[in-house]
């Protein structure tokens, strides 16, 4: 299915045509306004029969739209990882409320916890919803390579950051994206009501419709144990070091 997003040029069969004013990937609803009427519309893209300017239908249930930008933001790193750019990371996890993942594109050094930021690298599927775009000057519905592309006009010094090799990394990505492409994404984050830290990787699914995960579990990426063993141990210590009197209590 063709993009759906603000300033598309849609054709309604009473109406003629259109252009949509705003969206909701996460329930189908979009507003749009009409020749010259001041009031925009609110419309059904499931029921509607709500068309594209040149007569494709929108068939918003049959064939959904990702909800969430990590699948897409997936394969772009995929292809920057093979041009040469491999210290290029992606962090993903959910929100408290669990309707919405957060991503973070970083490059630089591999430090989960420290984590590099620039403006227009890191967002929401709160906002991809209503505005499916990654924000640096690219159009909705862009390829792999397009994005990438973008992303290298918008911010050529933060991308040059990721020039690099880092080898381990890039076989751990490319072996999830092979499970997980186009359907699925992965999360660094878990639900810890849920309990500890799962065995394997969580995997979201990037639209309605798609079934349950069935593939192989994925390993999480290379220095992540080992960077929460360490962290564990380091609030051990710290907590141990604060039971200890000092000496003016003794």
């Amino acid at each position: 299915m063709k993009p759906v997003a603000p300033g598309t040029v849609i054709f309604h069969r009473y109406r003629g045509y259109g252009v949509i004013t705003s969206v909701n990937l996460l329930t189908g609803w979009i507003s749009a306004r009409f020749g010259s009427e001041g009031r925009t519309l609110d419309l059904n893209l499931s029921s509607d029969q709500v068309q594209h300017a040149d007569g494709e239908p929108i068939l918003f249930r049959c064939a959904p739209p990702d909800r969430m930008p990590q699948a897409r933001l997936m394969a772009m790193m995929r292809e920057l990882h093979r041009a040469g750019y491999q210290r290029l990371y992606l962090y993903s996890w959910p929100k408290p409320s669990g309707l919405h993942w957060r991503w973070h594109l970083f490059a630089g050094p591999r430090n989960w916890m420290q984590r590099s930021w620039r403006e227009g690298w890191y967002g929401s599927g709160a906002d991809y919803n209503l505005n499916p775009v990654l924000g640096w000057g690219d159009a909705p519905g862009a390829s792999a390579q397009e994005l990438a592309s973008a992303l290298a006009r918008s911010d050529p010094q933060g991308l040059a950051q990721a020039l690099g090799r880092d080898e381990d990394h890039t076989l751990w990505f490319d072996a999830v994206c092979d499970a997980l492409l186009p359907d699925y994404a992965f999360s660094l984050g878990w639900d810890h009501r849920d309990g500890p830290q799962p065995e394997g990787l969580p995997v979201i699914p990037v639209r309605r419709g798609v079934p349950d995960y069935a593939g192989p579990t994925l390993p999480w990426p290379p220095g992540w144990a080992r960077l929460w063993t360490t962290a564990r141990t380091d609030l051990a210590v710290r907590t141990v070091r604060a039971d200890v009197p000092s000496d003016a209590n003794r």
